[in-house]
């Protein structure tokens, strides 16, 4: 069954966390190596392979003299500005002993929440992989700042898979894979092979990150399971510490848990919207209007806005609330704020009456809209 699952996936994206190339004098050169032999197997039959990894911080903090995780962001970003560039070096070493070569590219969640720059993302990818190279992602932790940062490597590879067109993402961890309790508290802990949906119940299987070395724990590693899965790609969560376990995987072995995509595929612009695009405000809209979206699939029109926060642009992302402030969907704004505060409430017909000019009819346009329950995170 897994390798029916697994075998047709032809473009991956395997993401390697910190805790799995790295100890506490900084890169672990074996683990690194061994990733490398199996990336160049998987290649060698066939498979176009984006690697997401970690590790800058971990690989630069020693120079610095700094033990344990960085205490400050000026902290993390000095480790990171040192060793990215060791790290680059370490895996062009180890590829190019196996003749493949490789290509950095650093990230920030800006790259992606701007759709010309999210398009010269995907274009320099596609182009990297057409000409059989290896590109290693990482979050371009020297100059990222909280408002633009993805949060950890398991969120970006999530958001690459979109970017991309993968067909699978391989999460290498420091544990077997999702267990039903912590298996580092609890000796009777079973290991989930298999989830077809990732519901309340599953995630109350996960702890919190307790690694020096990395930031995501379980909890983000499904997250990033569900982001995939949403958008159709299966995700597998696997042990990469044990040697041999990347190749098992795509063997048909059942190693580790592997996560199911959704049967209803959601499109990759409202995938975008709803897990990269970061919001800037909020919209309050009333009962009709939430009924209208909710049921109806409907547009919302300015006539529904009951109230405007935050500071927001024309083609920025915005929460839309009911009027006791629960959110139930997200969408791009065809007005900025500064425009809805004066056309709120109206029909669309006043809309030009009163700015002069309009962009159109709708506020958010249905095809720019994604409802909370469908992405399942009200954090995005």
């Amino acid at each position: 069954m897994r390798k029916t699952l697994i075998s047709p996936a032809k473009r991956v994206v395997i993401k390697v966390g910190s805790a799995v190339i790295s100890d506490q004098d900084g890169l672990d050169r074996d683990h690194l190596d061994a990733l490398a032999q199996d990336i160049c197997t998987l290649k060698q039959r066939g498979y176009e392979v984006i690697l997401v990894s970690s590790g800058s911080v971990a690989a630069g903090k020693k120079d610095l003299g700094i033990t344990g995780r960085p205490k400050t962001i000026p902290l993390k970003q000095a480790a990171a500005a040192v060793g990215q560039s060791r790290m680059m070096r370490y895996y062009r070493t180890a590829f190019r002993e196996r003749k493949e070569n490789v290509a950095q590219v650093l990230l920030t969640r800006d790259d992606l929440a701007n759709r010309r720059r999210y398009l010269n993302a995907r274009n320099t990818l596609t182009t990297l992989l057409d000409y059989g190279i290896v590109p290693i992602i990482n979050e371009n932790d020297t100059v990222v700042v909280d408002e633009i940062r993805f949060g950890d490597n398991d969120n970006l590879s999530a958001l690459v898979t979109n970017l991309i067109d993968a067909n699978l993402l391989v999460i290498l961890s420091d544990v077997d894979g999702l267990y039903d309790k912590d298996p580092r508290k609890h000796d009777d802990a079973t290991l989930i092979q298999e989830v077809e949906r990732i519901n309340e119940k599953i995630k109350a299987m996960a702890g919190v990150a307790d690694s020096e070395l990395g930031t995501g724990g379980m909890a983000t590693k499904l997250k990033a399971a569900k982001r995939a899965t949403m958008h159709g790609v299966g995700t597998a969560i696997i042990n990469g510490l044990t040697p041999g376990n990347l190749l098992r995987l795509f063997d048909g072995e059942d190693v580790g848990t592997y996560f199911f995509p959704a049967s209803n595929r959601m499109a990759a612009k409202k995938h975008w919207i709803a897990f990269t695009k970061k919001p800037r405000g909020k919209l309050l809209v009333d009962d009709g209007a939430v009924n209208a979206i909710v049921n109806n699939g409907r547009s919302l029109l300015p006539s529904g806005i009951k109230g405007v926060e935050g500071g927001f642009d024309r083609g920025d992302a915005v929460r839309l609330c009911d009027e006791q402030g629960n959110e139930f969907a997200k969408g791009v704004t065809n007005y900025a704020l500064a425009e809805l505060l004066q056309i709120m409430g109206k029909k669309t017909a006043e809309i030009e009456q009163v700015l002069g000019y309009k962009y159109g009819d709708e506020i958010i346009h249905r095809d720019n809209l994604v409802l909370t329950e469908d992405d399942g995170d009200e954090n995005s």
